[in-house]
């Protein structure tokens, strides 16, 4: 995600402000400049990237603070049994990561501050479109969670982050989104009930998970070496979803801002890693009810517009805990996880989700860096939602469900997946997988679903 060109017309000088200038640009231009044989080759299994390390250049940049990456997510999703349409099929989904991250001390003597710079680009079609769900209302899970927010181009990450009184509180600032520091969460599933930020996946109206970025603040505190407070404020613009807004920097479209705070604790148990956390979020900017007209009464019925709300709320609870390890390797062994959201009933289609897994890595001596993971989650819809699709129907006097203009009322997806990852290289990453959707979509006549999927990651 991160390729950064900068130029500067600067006339040398005995200044040390002027010698750092230099010094920044130095950096930019011997990146230009390695395109001779690699110290580490390419495709070398030892090498953190498939290209390897540009004659030792790219070692020596990152030493200097220059870090440069390169990364691919990959994931293909077949319906090998029931969902909506059981005609078999695959579909191939994807993303391209270009991007920086600067060390400004090591660079320009800034002490504790970084920039982080990062584009993606992502591409393909999703099983769960045009198979697994009914098209008429959609799903809620994804079968491909790479897979969505526009199959474009898009500025993902551009922010300063600096640190103060030793470390204690850190403020970032630019755009990113709230995913990044809030309820955020691993992506090692392919499934997207079990990837990423969940309350993005369930109120993603107004929360906007990666790779969507918006103007944003965020402030941390460390009340002990093991825990922390964090608050945010990020812009609610609903123009940056836009596929043809990837770039956007302009605040034009805001309609508010969404506020979360965070409560982090990141104990050790029995010298195990573990990260617990608990939010809360609001969004200052209208919302509209699910339901009602401004009387009181179903807006499907009545014709009448959907009453306004002035809010909108929701919390969450996160809990990550390694169990076991394999003698003193504290890198191999079991953890458990489990997450949950709950959002407000009178403005959110979905009120409350569920979820809970295992993942072991290094299962066998003979391939230590390999994991296995299971995971099964629950998404319920709201019934004010639910009731709103039966009051569509019935103004629309359409009660048949094989209509093409009847809409189906949602209830509760039930989500699981299996997959095994293989750890080919140090910069390669493929995890076949196994999922099951009962009642895709919470549409109780769609058939139960089994898909296969692959999941490859590398870094080049």
């Amino acid at each position: 995600m991160r390729y950064f060109q900068t130029s500067r017309d600067s006339a040398v000088s005995t200044t040390i402000a002027s010698r750092k200038a230099l010094n920044l640009v130095g950096g930019f231009t011997a990146l230009g400049l390695v395109t001779c044989v690699q110290a580490t080759p390419a495709f070398d299994s030892d090498s953190s990237w498939m290209l390897g390390d540009w004659n030792g250049t790219r070692t020596a940049l990152a030493e200097k603070g220059y870090d440069f990456k390169v990364d691919y997510t990959g994931e293909m999703g077949s319906n090998l049994h029931g969902g909506y349409d059981d005609d078999r099929t695959a579909r191939y989904s994807d993303q391209f990561g270009l991007g920086t991250h600067l060390d400004l001390q090591k660079i320009l003597g800034w002490n504790d501050a970084e920039f982080q710079l990062t584009i993606t680009e992502r591409s393909g079609n999703n099983i769960s479109n045009d198979r697994i769900n009914d098209p008429r209302v959609g799903g809620f899970t994804s079968a491909q969670e790479v897979w969505g927010r526009g199959q474009t181009w898009r500025l993902t990450q551009m922010w300063y982050q600096q640190k103060f009184f030793d470390q204690q509180l850190d403020i970032k600032v630019g755009r990113f989104g709230e995913g990044e520091d809030f309820n955020s969460f691993p992506c090692d599933f392919q499934n997207l009930a079990f990837c990423g930020s969940q309350v993005g996946n369930w109120a993603g109206d107004i929360w906007y998970n990666w790779p969507v970025s918006q103007w944003a603040m965020r402030a941390k505190y460390h009340l002990t070496p093991e825990l922390y407070a964090q608050v945010g404020v990020y812009e609610q613009n609903p123009s940056n979803l836009d596929r043809d807004n990837g770039f956007k920097l302009s605040g034009s479209g805001t309609q508010g801002a969404v506020l979360p705070v965070e409560l982090v604790w990141t104990p050790k148990l029995n010298g195990l890693p573990g990260e617990y956390r608990a939010g809360y979020y609001y969004s200052n900017a209208d919302a509209k009810d699910v339901y009602k007209d401004s009387n009181g009464q179903p807006a499907a019925l009545t014709g009448e517009a959907y009453r306004s709300a002035s809010s909108k709320h929701g919390m969450w609870l996160g809990v990550q805990q390694q169990l076991t390890s394999v003698a003193s390797d504290h890198s191999r062994g079991l953890s458990v996880f489990a997450n949950g959201t709950m959002h407000d009933k009178k403005t959110n289609a979905i009120d409350n989700y569920v979820q809970a897994g295992v993942v072991y890595k290094g299962l066998l001596d003979a391939r230590a860096r390999d994991d296995i993971g299971f995971a099964m989650a629950r998404v319920h819809v709201n019934p004010a939602y639910r009731k709103n699709a039966e009051a569509s129907n019935q103004a629309r006097v359409v009660f048949d469900y094989d209509d093409p203009s009847y809409l189906p009322p949602q209830d509760t997806e039930y989500s699981a997946e299996l997959y095994y990852g293989v750890h080919v290289t140090n910069w390669l990453t493929v995890r076949p997988n196994l999922q099951y959707i009962r009642h895709p979509g919470g549409v109780d006549q769609v058939d139960d679903a089994l898909i296969g999927g692959i999941k490859v990651q590398s870094s080049f």
